[in-house]
């Protein structure tokens, strides 16, 4: 009798509906398809040469340009994507999928230049010239250039303020908008990348120590860290749905971590190389460019639910 109430417990989580493992819907494209910029039911994707617009089901839009080369951001209307040859931001309508501007910025040629929209601006960061500059959409020109840490890349906005990393200098700083400066800087642990903002935190993945570190955003102090492997290189970070969704390079496609607990819900997917990920509340996008694929995984609220006898109190996982 004993060993049955061990065996019937095991059967029913093996049958439970939120354990099942989700569906991913691979679409194929061509070339080197990485960042993303969730538009809607479709998905935006910078590629060689170009950037392109996704269903589920085909392709919506190309817009050529020489080198699109980090994050995007969508605001007034318009995509936001860095092109590292031109040295600019291109602004491209939505409706029309056209350039409607193409804006000068401090930046370099090399490593990836990434886009966030915040306080009705536009900021990008550029390693070299140690500055993040801000835009204003109405004129289309860089309002501001605020002085940063060396080698600032990574850039999220949320809270009221943009946070930007330094995976040189291992430290994430935050601006104020209201008056174009830096108010705080947190060290990091190795190698800090990509940070999103977002269920009551910002969230930094801590590329060489293979942890993501959660910061208050009233202070920018580190309160907690979750190990995920020996290290996180690359991939990509997203939050909603109360988790935190980690695109990984190591033994899966992407990781889902409880926000309240820190506790990891899920290792979704197979090994799929570096890509993209954004959260959206119909479905999480992912790409693999070195498989030059995109992945639609519906119900992201199913993906990494806990199991009903894991509740406490009155928290759903």
């Amino acid at each position: 009798m004993a060993a049955l109430r061990t065996i019937l417990p095991l059967l029913a989580l093996a049958a439970s509906p939120a354990l099942a493992a989700p569906v991913e819907k691979v679409i194929q494209v061509p070339g080197f398809a990485d960042f993303l910029a969730v538009d809607g039911k479709t998905v935006w994707t910078t590629n060689r040469g170009r950037v392109e617009q996704w269903s589920t089901a085909k392709k919506l839009a190309e817009v050529a340009m020489p080198r699109p080369c980090g994050g995007m951001a969508i605001a007034a209307g318009a995509l936001w994507v860095a092109d590292c040859q031109q040295l600019a931001v291109n602004r491209v309508d939505l409706k029309t999928a056209k350039i409607t501007a193409s804006i000068p910025v401090a930046m370099t040629k090399y490593g990836e230049r990434n886009v966030v929209a915040g306080a009705g601006a536009i900021w990008i960061a550029s390693d070299a010239q140690s500055t993040v500059s801000r835009i204003d959409p109405a004129t289309n020109a860089v309002v501001a250039t605020i002085p940063t840490e060396a080698g600032v890349s990574y850039m999220a906005f949320g809270y009221g303020a943009v946070w930007v990393v330094s995976g040189k200098g291992g430290s994430i700083e935050r601006i104020d908008p209201k008056t174009n400066s830096v108010t705080h800087k947190t060290m990091l642990g190795k190698e800090p990348g990509f940070l999103a903002a977002g269920e009551g935190a910002i969230w930094v993945q801590e590329q060489g120590d293979g942890t993501v570190a959660r910061l208050d955003p009233a202070n920018g102090a580190v309160t907690g860290r979750v190990k995920v492997g020996e290290v996180l290189k690359y991939g990509d970070i997203d939050t909603g749905g109360g988790k935190i969704w980690l695109r990984s390079t190591e033994d899966q496609t992407f990781v889902v971590i409880d926000a309240r607990t820190m506790a990891i819900r899920a290792r979704v997917g197979g090994l799929a190389g570096s890509g993209g990920l954004r959260y959206a509340r119909h479905g999480i996008w992912t790409s693999a460019h070195d498989q030059h694929t995109l992945s639609f995984w519906p119900d992201p609220a199913k993906i990494g639910a806990c199991d009903a006898r894991e509740r406490t109190d009155s928290y759903a996982c």
